[in-house]
């Protein structure tokens, strides 16, 4: 249960950090083998492809891909009043924190009538993904749609695997928080298949090829996303969960173990790591995930999480080691239980849990943050989803004919040292040739 990494009394490069990292290297590489073909697959067979897999994965023959919206009709109505208001309020705080993300438009005037604008022009049509297998996740309809509808997608489908349970139809829960938030272009198709199908649409299906992908899942579905790079856009690869706890001798065994069982539950390729200066603190929070994972409904689930090669307890010198092992992992969520957190240093992460009461789980829910975020260490360089997940900059250039005047000298020396001299005369023309 939790195995150690001793890092201490070591010179530790950054190159060597990354090599200490704990991560579950051969799970990935047979998620990325096992999607690529699942990609090809669907681009070759379509609707075809999608019900093989459906049989394979799901148990689940002859349903609805294209969820009618009677399902959806009938799912709200049948919702639990008490998950509907919870529903709603996330709805509510998901929406408030995604519009403080769409920037405004910005013009820049480079001088007289020398002027450019910047401006974010939303995708035309968005496909998100909610997991559907191992658990539900009704809260990623929120996390997925709201910032789409925020940032201004005219068109939001939404794929969620079918359940054997439920005769084939996605799970109640599911669909009835796409008919709280107007969604009714719904696929009852999941993991890597879905993927594949909003890249390249199932014409059998009326499903057309998507701008952006978007949503978590397991590790199939983020290699999905890496196969179909190019093709369509994607946001960051929200892969199996991972939780990184960084804590000092202050902190609370107890509440460090329920955290980091609170995300291996997710998968059994979830990743748990507590980082630590305190042997002290260390040997606690092993016996308290000892004496709490089994009592737990997903017991069986997390202790494999946390018994795999991706999950340990790192024993470090430092506070200022500490904060290099981080940013050096790149966690998906990472909790700061220090008496004195900085979460400025802490650069590196999808997002970042200041404190004993600001738990994974809130941002999982209620606390208006997203919780679609990078895996796998791309918050190195990756972004969680977000309104700019579907918004493209894009510049409008306008120049009056002194404002070119002023620069054509600039363009035609440049474009001459470049050998591309019909860019100069493209200028050089406009004063030459015509209103001379």
């Amino acid at each position: 249960m939790l195995r150690t990494i001793d890092l201490r009394g070591r010179d530790l490069s950054t190159a060597a950090l990354l090599a200490a990292v704990p991560r579950a290297q051969a799970a990935r590489a047979e998620a990325l083998s096992a999607a690529a073909d699942i990609v090809a697959d669907v681009r070759e067979r379509g609707e075809e492809s999608l019900r093989a897999q459906a049989e394979r994965f799901d148990r689940v023959e002859g349903h609805d891909i294209r969820v009618p919206a009677a399902h959806l009709d009938e799912a709200l109505a049948r919702l639990d009043p008490a998950v509907r208001a919870a529903l709603e309020e996330a709805i509510r705080r998901v929406r408030i924190a995604s519009a403080a993300q769409v920037p405004a438009p910005q013009v820049t005037e480079l001088g007289p009538g020398a002027r450019v604008e910047q401006r974010w022009q939303p995708v035309r049509r968005a496909g998100v993904y909610v997991p559907g297998g191992k658990a539900v996740y009704p809260s990623s309809v929120v996390m997925n749609v709201v910032p789409a509808q925020v940032a201004g997608v005219g068109q939001v489908a939404l794929a969620s695997p079918p359940q054997a349970e439920f005769g084939g139809r996605v799970h109640p829960d599911i669909l009835a928080a796409a008919r709280l938030l107007g969604v009714d272009e719904v696929y009852a198709m999941g993991g890597a298949g879905a993927v594949a199908a909003y890249a390249y649409g199932v014409a059998s299906l009326g499903l057309e090829p998507v701008d952006v992908v978007s949503g978590p899942g397991n590790n199939f579905v983020a290699a999905a996303k890496r196969a179909v790079g190019g093709v369509v856009g994607t946001d960051s690869e929200a892969g199996a969960t991972e939780i990184l706890v960084v804590a000092d001798e202050t902190a609370s065994a107890v509440l460090i173990a329920v955290d980091l069982i609170s995300q291996a539950e997710h998968d059994e390729q979830a990743s748990a790591v507590l980082v630590t200066w305190s042997p002290d603190l260390a040997d606690r929070v092993r016996e308290s995930v000892a004496a709490r994972v089994d009592a737990t409904r997903n017991g069986v689930r997390a202790r494999t999480a946390l018994e795999g090669p991706q999950s340990a307890i790192v024993l470090v010198d430092d506070r200022s080691t500490a904060t290099a092992f981080s940013n050096a992992y790149a966690p998906e969520h990472l909790e700061l239980h220090l008496a004195d957190p900085r979460p400025e240093e802490f650069v590196n992460a999808g997002a970042v849990f200041v404190g004993e009461n600001s738990p994974v789980s809130l941002g999982d829910y209620l606390a208006g943050s997203n919780h679609v975020l990078p895996t796998g260490g791309q918050a190195r360089y990756a972004a969680g989803l977000s309104a700019s997940t579907f918004l493209r900059p894009q510049q409008v250039i306008a120049y009056d004919r002194d404002a070119l005047r002023a620069v054509e000298r600039g363009i035609v020396a440049l474009a001459d040292a470049e050998a591309l001299p019909a860019h100069g005369e493209a200028v050089t023309a406009r004063f030459t040739e015509v209103g001379a």
